[in-house]
């Protein structure tokens, strides 16, 4: 291997690395929510039924199909056959989401959670059988009532990233049936839950 080709693969472990968490640490860091106020100052406690998901991915995130350890685009998906992978990772939200609406939940007021995609970026054949890295996903989320239409929560940021096991570990988990798709949609379901409070 030359060094030139060992340079690159540093950089890319590097980069990856830096960006990695374990699932554990991930899933168990608090939430900074922001707080809902009522007019006169007072704090309103979260009170949700999640009744269900609008979901857009806007038409200008880019895609990269380039089998690279990390292309600098907006949208990486492999967890699907090349195919149109807006519908791929919008059909993972809607799934994600309708785990949420079929569990139980404590809150009285239904609400639609509205999800613009701004960055989804999984990791690539390359760099899932070797070295691995992070699912890094952000988007959108407005909080609408679902009878009146009327804005409870203005749109704000999520980040969510997860780990992505790579080589050996990868395949194990593929045998196990947690393959990336199911991974990725499990974690949604818990990422929408955290973010309304469930």
């Amino acid at each position: 291997m030359t060094l030139h080709r060992l340079g690159l693969l540093s950089v890319a472990a590097l980069a990856l690395a830096a960006c990695s968490t374990p699932d554990t640490a991930t899933r168990n860091m608090p939430l900074d929510l922001p707080v809902l106020q009522a007019a006169d100052g007072s704090v309103i406690a979260r009170n949700y039924a999640l009744a269900g998901l609008e979901m857009s991915v806007p038409a200008d995130l880019r895609i990269s199909e380039s089998n690279g350890y990390y292309p600098f685009v907006d949208i990486v998906w492999r967890g699907d056959p090349i195919g149109d992978r807006r519908e791929q990772i919008a059909s993972m939200f809607y799934e994600a989401a309708q785990r949420n609406v079929e569990a139980p939940q404590e809150g009285q007021r239904p609400v639609i959670a509205e999800v613009t995609l701004r960055r989804f970026h999984g990791v690539t054949e390359r760099t899932h059988y070797s070295i691995g890295g992070v699912y890094s996903i952000r988007f959108d989320l407005t909080v609408r009532d679902a009878m009146t239409g009327e804005v409870v929560e203005p749109a704000r940021t999520v980040t969510a990233d997860l780990p992505a096991p790579g080589g050996q570990a990868a395949v194990e988990l593929e045998r196990a049936g947690q393959t990336e798709r199911v991974r990725v949609t499990d974690f949604l379901a818990w990422t929408l839950r955290q973010q309304l409070e469930l």
